[in-house]
């Protein structure tokens, strides 16, 4: 039998000295303060930082490792904070059941949620898009398909390329599907994409991004955008870029 001990404690009340009898709860039901939820003020399941799939320095020499964990735990994941912070108690997360949904509703003048919601999938898209493994060069079929859209693969990456080096600023570019299940490249400023329908001109599914932000490259490049963009071209996981077309066309 488990005894109720007691013990006598002593406080400061006033300026006077009280004294409190008082039982000694069992350890599980101690008194403490729990520690308050990292994100106790958003009242939905808050979206997470996912985990990048691969050691920082896979990439090498393409993108450095400081570049790859900075970018990952400092940058994406202050867009994930940033967008639990923006849906607390905000109509999108009562309207919307992915993250897709909610880009595609987002108005233009809701900036927390168009920048934060738009860093969270970029990025979540560009972490696989050059993921190490796979194939590193288009299939047959990839390729015809981007063939019969630019001419030739060389055309291809010359559009690209030239979409990524002209973003004024920070942005990204972009190849992307459109309603007509055809190919077509861009490039939009800050974290939109083609998925936000009120906000950029063409809309589309991006099957390919690439993020021209400095954060993305400077450590290692510094103001060489276009060599970055050229070790870009090599480290393309191109069987996600097809899994993303088949995904885009059906």
């Amino acid at each position: 039998m488990k005894k109720n001990w007691k013990r006598i404690i002593t406080v400061m009340c006033s300026g006077a000295l009280v004294v409190v009898l008082a039982a000694c709860a069992p350890k599980q039901a101690a008194t403490q303060t729990p520690a308050a939820p990292a994100m106790e003020q958003v009242s939905f399941i808050p979206f997470t930082l996912p985990e990048l799939g691969y050691s920082y320095n896979a990439l090498e020499p393409a993108i450095d490792a400081k570049t790859m964990e900075i970018h990952h735990t400092k940058h994406h994941a202050a867009y994930v904070n940033g967008l639990n912070t923006a849906l607390n108690g905000n109509p999108y997360k009562d309207k919307a059941s992915t993250l897709e949904e909610i880009l595609a509703m987002v108005e233009p003048e809701d900036a927390a949620v168009r920048n934060n919601a738009g860093g969270h999938w970029n990025h979540s898209m560009f972490w696989k898009w050059i993921s190490p493994g796979g194939s590193k060069s288009p299939s047959d079929r990839m390729k015809q398909v981007i063939t019969e859209s630019f001419g030739s693969m060389e055309e291809f990456e010359k559009q690209f390329s030239d979409a990524a080096k002209s973003r004024f600023g920070s942005g990204w570019a972009w190849l992307a599907v459109d309603s007509n299940k055809k190919l077509f490249i861009t490039s939009t400023p800050n974290q939109d994409n083609p998925l936000m329908k009120k906000i950029v001109a063409k809309t589309g599914t991006p099957i390919l991004g690439l993020d021209v932000w400095e954060h993305a490259y400077y450590l290692n490049y510094q103001n060489r955008r276009p060599d970055y963009i050229m070790a870009f071209f090599g480290i393309i996981n191109w069987d996600v870029v097809e899994a993303e077309y088949l995904k885009a066309i059906k």
